[in-house]
């Protein structure tokens, strides 16, 4: 089957369903993906070599993959367009190993989010055979992914944020909808919350993107939780070691192994202007990729994972505009880090240089602390916003494009105007203590 994987000059759907994250852990032998709506894979396993094909329908590929090397017993993972409306997944192990079809598992953690589970590869024997064999027994995994509500249903964050249930704010949602039909070459998704309220506007608003730079987000809150706790001192100094320079944003990449910086400035850079190699001496610092994520998910951050260390430029690490909003929401009611903490992070986020996003929308007088992420493919911004009236609100908003295509700022502004001028009415100040 030379062609299984070939990836085909086809006219792809103008509007179609994607793959919008895949990524394999090795240490687990295990395939993770995310699709953009809801789908049924069709798996079999294939021999001489053996394969795990993984066939989605309904899925298309919105931008070519370079397949993957891992180890000696899966040599390969090749991604590609099967036929104008699926997309084929497929392990390659190295010639002379098999997979026991018995205990491949397939899990379905919910309708858009599957996890395929491999056994250790073992040694095929002689000219030992067989035949094709579909993989049919899917297990659940409940309890993973909240289901997106419908609008004439509640959304209740009283768990994670500690406030009053809100609705949806269904009066803008036609403004962003036609909006999105404007641009189609765009796909997105965003998550707007209004803190006085509870009111939120989600639209794909837990779909898996690229995390890009506004993974730096929550390892700067991670910083300054060990800041609170003693672990990390304002007034340490790292060296800039030769395997953590890292290409890029930044301009520490250009300094000499060895260059001593503070603490302050290293993570003053990782933020302001999103600096690639103090993020990962930040990272190295709070003690490394498997720790971060780890507290990531005590935070309750379902869709948040560093997989490769700055720059990740094909987009391995991951996140979601509700992990976001979720995240600035903990930040604004003194979950995570002390008062103190929260207002040297806020201040750090009001001073990145990167405007052309969130920022762009937003009225006189407004002021923003956010954080943006861009790798070409993908953009990202997410940030706590302070109107000239009083209320605040969180916003984050993801959005795959044409590879460096300008017109992604025209779209993000002109959501963030919607939102903005939405909320933007006379309204009583709500304390600060009740927010």
């Amino acid at each position: 089957m030379p062609a299984l994987i070939s990836v085909l000059s086809i006219a792809l759907p103008a509007k179609a369903d994607t793959l919008t994250s895949w990524h394999f852990d090795a240490s687990e032998n295990q395939l993770n993906l995310t699709t953009d709506s809801g789908v049924q894979p069709s798996v079999k396993l294939i021999a001489n070599p053996t394969r795990l094909v993984i066939d989605l329908p309904g899925i298309v590929l919105e931008y070519p993959e370079t397949p993957q090397t891992y180890n000696s017993a899966i040599q390969q993972i090749r991604v590609g367009q099967f036929d104008t409306e699926t997309t084929r997944l497929v392990i390659q192990l190295t010639p002379g190993y098999k997979l026991d079809p018995q205990k491949v598992r397939v899990i379905r953690e919910s309708s858009t989010r599957w996890s395929f589970q491999l056994p250790n590869p073992e040694p095929i024997a002689g000219n030992e055979f067989f035949q094709p064999t579909a993989i049919t027994r899917i297990e659940q995994k409940p309890g993973q992914v909240t289901p997106t509500v419908s609008s004439a249903t509640p959304r209740n964050y009283a768990a994670d944020l500690e406030m009053r249930t809100g609705y949806e704010m269904s009066a803008i949602k036609p403004q962003i909808e036609s909006a999105i039909e404007q641009y189609r070459s765009l796909s997105a998704g965003m998550f707007f919350l209004d803190l006085d309220t509870g009111n939120y506007l989600d639209i794909k608003g837990d779909r898996v993107f690229p995390a890009a730079s506004t993974i730096k987000l929550p390892i700067l809150i991670a910083f300054y939780q060990d800041v609170d706790a003693g672990k990390v001192s304002l007034d340490e100094t790292l060296v800039m070691k030769s395997d953590l320079v890292a290409s890029g944003s930044g301009t520490m990449q250009d300094r000499p192994n060895g260059t001593r910086f503070s603490i302050r400035e290293t993570v003053d850079k990782m933020i302001t202007i999103s600096d690639n190699t103090a993020t990962n001496m930040i990272i190295e610092r709070l003690g490394g990729i498997a720790k971060l994520n780890e507290r990531f998910r005590t935070w309750g951050l379902t869709d948040t994972r560093i997989r490769n260390w700055l720059g990740d430029f094909q987009g391995t690490n991951t996140t979601s505009s509700v992990d976001m909003v979720k995240l600035l929401a903990m930040l604004s009611r003194d979950k995570l880090v002390s008062e103190s903490s929260r207002e040297q992070a806020l201040e750090l986020l009001r001073r990145t240089t990167t405007r052309t996003l969130l920022p762009s929308g937003l009225g006189p007088g407004a002021v923003i602390a956010d954080k943006t992420g861009d790798i070409g493919f993908v953009v990202g911004d997410a940030g706590i916003i302070d109107m000239p009236n009083g209320k605040r609100y969180l916003a984050a908003i993801f959005v795959k494009r044409p590879y460096n295509d300008p017109i992604v700022r025209d779209f993000v502004r002109r959501i963030s105007r919607i939102v903005y001028n939405y909320l933007d009415q006379p309204a009583a100040k709500v304390p600060h203590n009740l927010r």
